[in-house]
């Protein structure tokens, strides 16, 4: 019996055994921080969207938002604010971050490029407010010059919020981009280039396939932000009409009626679209690209 005891490794030798080593304990405090602020606030969301506010059975909360068109409508005006902005800041990322990567003053132009992060959504709708509202600066200069006779009504709905959007998540969106042109070989565009293929050739069947993986996850990276869009279709939009987006609805249903049960269920629900639409692009990943990143730097 003493010799068996003696024979049996170490606990620190078992537990490296099993993959849990030194190395990965350093992983413990990020994984205590998910749980703490990402997977228990889900968790506790969940259970109080099965728990209605009158004691009612657990899917009355879904059944009462999917039985009233003013509740569920809103996710198809968020999807129809949220996709496009999404898919313009892709495509229109791609021409601008492929152009950067040649550029002598490349991080000026990026630090410009990028310098609505640092203002915040609301300090982006004020500044089209007062750009673009009925008394902004664009519509009094057209009146002065006389090319309209009143001013154009471009804030407060669906192309103000949509144009709010766009100026907050397009930075983000080129930034990613950006990093995955920068990290595709040169050589590769070069050696296509030497055997007589065009730009839009050498865009087609080189860049685009290699960056197809890292723009569907930029995709969903940025529809995410765009999908939670509030103070932008709040300031910029029609937040009682087309840009009653969904999170506008959590918010009425948690501090207007106080029901923090329909709020969760509405939040579940929104977290369900998410899901899926990040589903989708994720499975067609392949269409463009089934092959190994091969033609990165390194």
């Amino acid at each position: 019996m003493q010799m068996m005891i003696e024979d049996k490794p170490p606990l620190r030798l078992r537990l490296a055994a099993m993959g849990f080593d030194s190395v990965t304990l350093l992983a413990l405090p990020a994984v205590l921080f998910v749980l703490a602020l990402f997977v228990y606030p889900f968790i506790y969301g969940l259970i109080l969207s099965v728990e209605p506010k009158d004691g009612a059975v657990w899917y009355t909360n879904y059944q009462a938002f999917f039985s009233d068109p003013f509740l569920y409508g809103t996710i198809g005006k968020t999807l129809r604010l949220a996709a496009p902005v999404t898919a313009l800041c892709v495509v229109i990322s791609i021409p601008i971050a492929l152009r950067v990567r040649w550029m002598r003053h490349q991080r000026l132009l990026t630090t410009i490029l990028v310098l609505p992060i640092t203002l915040g959504t609301v300090l982006i709708a004020e500044g089209l407010l007062n750009y673009m509202g009925p008394q902004g600066w664009l519509n009094r200069t057209l009146i002065t010059i006389g090319l309209i006779s009143g001013p154009l009504q471009l804030v407060h709905n669906y192309w103000g919020a949509f144009l709010g959007l766009f100026i907050s998540i397009f930075p983000f969106t080129f930034l990613l981009t950006l990093s995955y042109v920068t990290g595709i070989e040169p050589a590769l565009e070069q050696a296509a280039s030497t055997l007589g293929a065009r730009p839009w050739a050498r865009f087609r069947h080189i860049l685009l396939p290699l960056l197809a993986q890292g723009l569907a996850v930029n995709f969903c990276l940025s529809f995410v932000q765009a999908f939670s869009v509030f103070p932008t279709a709040v300031l910029l939009g029609a937040p009682a009409g087309s840009t009653r987006v969904i999170s506008i609805a959590a918010y009425t249903a948690a501090y207007e009626a106080y029901d923090y049960s329909l709020a969760s269920t509405i939040a579940m629900i929104m977290a369900a679209v998410q899901l899926v639409v990040v589903a989708i692009i994720l499975s067609s990943r392949g269409l463009l690209y089934r092959g190994p990143m091969g033609g990165a730097k390194g």
